[in-house]
C-alpha cells in the first residue's frame, strides 16, 4: 500500500496542517492501493507566501542561470523515467505506449522551454521608448490526473523561465507520480520557495489559490466547467488566467484520403489516452458517399483494439481513471442510443472478462447528428461519433458547430486544400495527416476550450508583463 503523508513547501518535505486522506485506487482493478493527506488552505497560505518571499531575487536571476535549472530538471527526471512509468501505469491506466509518450514529454519539457528562453529578448524598443518583459510573480499552477508528470513539468518550466515562483496544486488521483516528480525537482538545487507543491482538493487548496491576492496568475488545465469558476474567482483580484479546457475535436476525412490507413488512424486519435484527452478527435466526418466502407473499416479497426490491464505491453486501452468517470461514460453511450444513433461498436457495460475494473467497451455511433449530445458535449471516454457531410463547406460549418474549439484534424493528399481548410476551422490547433505535437508551437483553445496560450513563445510571455521605459 502507498502513503503519501508530505506536501513540498519552502525547499522542504513537510507534513501538511490538512488531515483528510484521499483514497488512491487503481482502475485497473478497482482496488484500493493507498492514500494521500491532503493539505488545506494553511497549507495553500503557507506555501504562497514561500513563492512571495523567493521571488524577489528569483526574478532578478539571469538567463543562464534558469536554464541550467531547466537542464537539472529534465537530467533529473530523466532518472525517474521507469518510477514514472510505472506509476502512470498504475496509478490512472493509459496504454504502456502512451504512457512512455506522456513520460518523455515530462523529461523534455524543460529542454523546449530553454530553447525559446534562450532565444528570447526581454528587452526591446517600441517607438523612443524600451519595452522590459518581466516575471509577473508568484503564480498557481493547477493540474489534471490524465498524465499529471507532464502538465506539472510544462507549466512549471515555463514559470521558471519566466522567472516566477509557483505555488502547484495537482490532481489528488494523481499523487503517486506528483511524488515523484516533487523528489527530482527537490534534487537540482532550486532556491527555497521557487518550487511549491501541495496535494489538495480544488475547492480547498485551488479555491485558496484562486483568491489569494498574492497569486499574479493562474495556469489551469481541466475541465470548462471548473475553468469558469476560476475565472469568476480571479476576477476579484484582476488576476492573469490560462485556461486550458475541454474539446470535441473534429477530424475530417476528405475523399482523396486512403481510408484503409485514414480510418485505424482517426481511431487512435479518439481513443488516446482510453479517451481521457482533451485533443481527443472524438467527431470523425467523413464524405456521405463513403459512409458504408467507413463503416466496414471501423469494425476491422475496432476489432485489433485491445481492452485489458496496461501492464500487458499489448492493451491499447485500459480502464477510466474511477467508478464516476466509468458511470459518466456508460450514461453517454445510453443517452446516444436513446436519441437515435446507429451503435456500430460496443454499448454499455464492460467488456467480457473485464469486471473487476473500470473498462470501457470500445465505442462507436454512425448515423450521428451535430444535435446530439454525445456529438456536442465531452465524453471523457473511447467514443467515437461519426458524422457525415455532402460537401466541404458543409463539413467547416459542422466541424465548429460547438462550443468548444481546442483541436482539430484534416487527412487529405492534397497540401493546398489542407492549408485552406485549416485556416476555416475555429481551433487552437490543426493537425494535418498526423496526430503530431509540436512543444514549439502555441497550444490552447477557442471559445469555451479556454483562454491563452501554452508553449514556445507565446506560453513564456503568459507568464510575463510589458513595462515600457520612457525617457532617459
Amino acid at each position: 500500500m502507498k502513503t503519501i503523508e508530505q506536501i513540498y513547501i519552502n525547499g522542504a518535505f513537510q507534513k501538511p496542517h490538512g488531515q483528510e486522506h484521499f483514497d488512491l485506487i487503481n482502475p485497473s482493478t478497482g482496488q484500493s492501493r493507498g492514500y494521500v493527506v491532503l493539505g488545506d488552505e494553511v497549507d495553500a497560505r503557507n506555501a504562497i507566501a514561500a513563492a512571495k518571499a523567493a521571488f524577489l531575487s528569483f526574478s532578478q536571476t539571469t538567463r543562464e542561470e534558469r536554464a541550467q535549472y531547466l537542464t537539472r530538471m529534465s537530467e533529473a527526471l530523466a532518472a525517474r523515467k521507469n518510477d514514472l512509468i510505472a506509476a502512470m501505469l498504475e496509478e490512472y491506466g493509459a496504454s504502456r505506449p502512451f504512457v512512455e509518450m506522456a513520460v518523455q514529454m515530462a523529461i523534455t519539457n524543460p529542454l523546449e522551454i530553454r530553447k525559446t528562453l534562450q532565444s528570447y529578448e526581454f528587452i526591446r524598443n517600441a517607438g523612443n521608448s524600451r519595452v522590459a518583459m518581466e516575471s509577473i510573480g508568484v503564480v498557481g499552477l493547477i493540474t489534471p490526473w490524465n498524465s499529471n508528470a507532464g502538465f506539472i513539468t510544462g507549466k512549471f518550466s515555463t514559470a521558471l523561465a519566466a522567472g516566477c515562483t509557483a505555488v502547484i496544486k495537482p490532481s489528488e488521483m494523481s499523487a503517486t507520480q506528483t511524488q515523484i516528480v516533487i523528489e527530482a525537482i527537490h534534487t537540482i538545487g532550486l532556491p527555497p520557495g521557487v518550487f511549491n507543491l501541495v496535494n489538495g482538493r480544488g475547492d480547498v487548496v485551488g479555491a485558496e489559490i484562486t483568491r489569494n491576492r498574492d497569486i499574479s496568475k493562474i495556469s489551469f488545465t481541466g475541465s470548462t466547467a471548473v475553468g469558469k469558476t476560476i475565472a469568476r474567482g480571479a476576477a476579484e483580484t484582476l488576476k492573469r488566467v490560462t485556461l486550458e479546457l475541454g474539446g470535441k475535436s473534429p477530424n475530417i476525412l476528405l475523399d482523396d484520403t486512403d481510408f484503409a490507413k485514414a480510418i485505424p488512424q482517426a481511431l487512435g486519435a479518439a481513443f488516446m489516452n482510453n479517451g481521457q484527452a482533451c485533443i481527443a478527435g472524438t467527431r470523425l466526418l467523413v464524405p456521405e458517399a463513403r459512409l458504408e466502407e467507413v463503416k466496414e473499416l471501423l469494425r476491422k479497426a475496432v476489432a485489433q483494439v485491445k481492452v485489458g490491464n496496461p501492464q500487458d505491453p499489448a492493451v491499447t486501452l485500459g480502464p477510466l481513471v474511477n467508478e464516476k468517470q466509468f458511470e459518466r461514460v456508460q450514461s453517454y453511450i445510453r443517452k446516444g442510443m436513446e436519441e437515435g444513433a446507429e451503435l456500430l461498436t460496443g454499448g454499455v457495460g464492460r467488456p467480457e472478462g473485464l469486471e473487476g475494473g473500470y473498462y470501457v467497451k470500445p465505442t462507436v455511433f454512425v448515423n450521428v447528428k451535430n444535435n446530439m449530445a454525445i456529438a456536442r458535449e465531452e465524453i471523457f471516454g473511447p467514443v467515437l461519433s461519426v458524422l457525415t457531410y455532402k460537401n466541404l463547406d458543409e463539413a467547416i460549418e459542422i466541424a465548429n458547430d460547438t462550443d468548444y474549439g481546442l483541436q482539430s484534424y484534416i487527412t487529405t493528399t492534397n497540401p493546398e486544400k489542407a492549408q485552406t481548410l485549416a485556416r476555416r476551422l475555429q481551433t487552437g490547433r490543426v493537425l494535418i495527416n498526423s496526430p503530431a505535437h509540436d512543444p514549439q508551437a502555441p497550444f490552447g483553445g477557442f471559445k469555451q476550450s479556454g483562454l491563452g496560450r501554452e508553449f514556445g513563445v507565446l506560453g513564456l510571455e503568459s507568464f510575463l508583463e510589458p513595462k515600457s521605459i520612457i525617457g532617459k
